[in-house]
């Protein structure tokens, strides 16, 4: 959905995990690759390969999620995929054109999840944020399928929901033309940066987060004042900045700026986006 708009469901809280390691942790979750039960596999004889035409794109779909949920990025790939699948890695060309085409589907059922039940709110700008909070959730619980696919424009239906949502809150703040155009843009690549480079660090080996983590204890910590004198004043509180956090922040602002913007501010009543997460 990347480049077009952004996707959210059903207000559902960024659940916050337990911090382990140090303070600067900024209280991530750290994703257990735990790994749910496979799809059930018809079987013929004793091949152990599924009957030819039981296979749905949706199912491939749903099987490659989990793949990358319990694997990672490197434990996806089409032979893994086939015998996860209990067909021949080439079945899954029979359902799309290519890798990146699965990809684009992966891509469209992330957004999906995260549409899921959304009703557009009274004030645009509390469906803008609720549609935030609901990608970056959903990019949190799948980080490895979002790191694959957050950047790219599926042209499929979830998208297209999504996006008609993203542009009608945008033409109730009063947006028109080309105008309109450019603030959905700004806004979707906002999130979607956001929940995917968030994403990204998720689905990172967890050395590679715990070393990342620990140079706001240790490095920053340690700054040398002379050298770097505005780092210094602030290098207590550097590590006590959460992801959440920050996240409510930057879209405070975005909402914020958007308010000032708005030909048609929104009503007094709406909720603050750091009220609400």
């Amino acid at each position: 959905m990347t480049s077009g708009g952004t996707g959210p469901p059903a207000r559902r809280q960024v659940p916050i995990t337990q911090r382990t390691g140090p303070p600067g942790e900024n209280q991530v979750p750290i994703i257990q690759r735990t790994e749910p039960p496979a799809l059930p596999r018809p079987r013929t004889g004793g091949s152990g390969k599924r009957r030819r035409g039981t296979l749905t794109p949706e199912m491939i779909v749903t099987e490659s999620l989990r793949l990358l949920d319990a694997g990672g990025v490197e434990g996806f790939s089409l032979p893994k995929l086939g015998h996860a699948l209990g067909a021949d890695p080439t079945a899954v060309y029979r359902h799309f054109a290519s890798k990146d085409d699965l990809v684009l589907s992966i891509a469209d059922r992330l957004i999906q999840e995260a549409m899921a039940g959304l009703e557009p709110s009274q004030c645009w700008a509390d469906t803008i944020a609720e549609m935030a909070r609901r990608l970056r959730s959903t990019y949190r619980a799948h980080p490895a399928a979002a790191s694959l696919s957050s950047y790219r424009t599926t042209q499929r239906a979830a998208e297209m929901r999504t996006v008609d949502v993203l542009v009608g809150a945008v033409l109730a703040a009063g947006f028109t033309g080309a105008q309109a155009a450019d603030m959905y843009r700004a806004v979707g690549e906002f999130v979607l940066s956001w929940a995917g480079t968030e994403a990204a660090y998720l689905a990172l080996d967890e050395r590679l987060r715990h070393e990342d983590r620990a140079a706001w204890t240790q490095a920053y910590l340690a700054v040398d004042r002379a050298k770097y004198p505005s780092i210094w004043q602030i290098r207590d509180d550097l590590a006590s900045v959460s992801a959440d956090g920050m996240f409510e922040t930057s879209l405070s602002i975005v909402i914020e700026g958007l308010r000032v913007l708005a030909p048609q501010p929104c009503c007094e009543a709406h909720t603050n986006p750091r009220e609400d997460g």
